[in-house]
């Protein structure tokens, strides 16, 4: 897990994601919606926005995913890799769940490109690490076992968020892809692998661990 900044609202978003989603919204607490759609009314399901539950948003979050991709090189804020099947389709990480902020569903600063395996171990959790808040070196990677661990660099006050976001971080199947991250870049691109220039792009967090504790091959620096 490494810093993620973030990315600049696409100009289309407002009028894909954040209108809809707010004219939803005033359907699903009994008002006149903003903007007109085709189909059925939506029917009143709560008297507050805050009551409205967590399911009953529509997804129009979704809209943002291919810009999500682009601006953030298809890797995940929580794994700092790239989405490929083994850890899930992309999906769109609501940092406050909709179930808590309902101000936030339809934002985008409040979203994060989330691989689905880590999506859905984080659910609604408030307690886990915000990547867009973390400092460097507050998570570090253990060559041995392949497991992210809580780095020195970590103020204690951020000591049990840090804990709380490392058995997400170290799923079984993320151990896995980092393990063969790990395996490709030591055999190279003469040997079915690839070189560092890859890795970085692929897996930028697993190549600052390399670099960090002197175990870059092949004279790379």
């Amino acid at each position: 897990m490494i810093p993620v900044a973030l990315a600049k609202e696409p100009p289309e978003f407002d009028a894909k994601v954040r209108q809809p989603g707010l004219s939803a919204i005033d359907e699903l607490v009994g008002r006149q919606p903003r903007l007109r759609r085709r189909g059925p009314k939506r029917k009143k399901i709560a008297d507050k926005e805050q009551d409205i539950p967590a399911d009953a948003f529509p997804e129009y979050w979704r809209e943002a995913l291919p810009e999500m991709l682009v601006a953030y090189k298809r890797r995940c804020a929580y794994l700092a890799m790239y989405i490929h099947h083994a850890t899930g389709n992309p999906t769109v990480d609501h940092v406050l769940p909709k179930s808590y902020a309902w101000t936030q569903v339809y934002e985008w600063a409040n979203y994060r490109l989330c691989a689905a395996i880590i999506n859905s171990k984080k659910g609604a959790l408030l307690t886990l690490v915000d990547p867009f808040s973390i400092g460097p070196g507050w998570f570090v990677l253990n060559l041995n076992t392949l497991h992210v661990e809580r780095g020195d660099a970590a103020p204690e006050a951020e000591w049990d968020r840090i804990d709380a976001t490392l058995p997400v971080l170290n799923h079984r199947l993320c151990v896995q892809e980092r393990e063969e991250y790990v395996r490709c870049y030591h055999l190279g691109p003469g040997a079915g692998g690839f070189d560092l220039a890859h890795l970085e792009y692929r897996a930028p967090f697993i190549a600052s661990e390399l670099r960090r504790q002197g175990q870059l091959v092949r004279g790379d620096t």
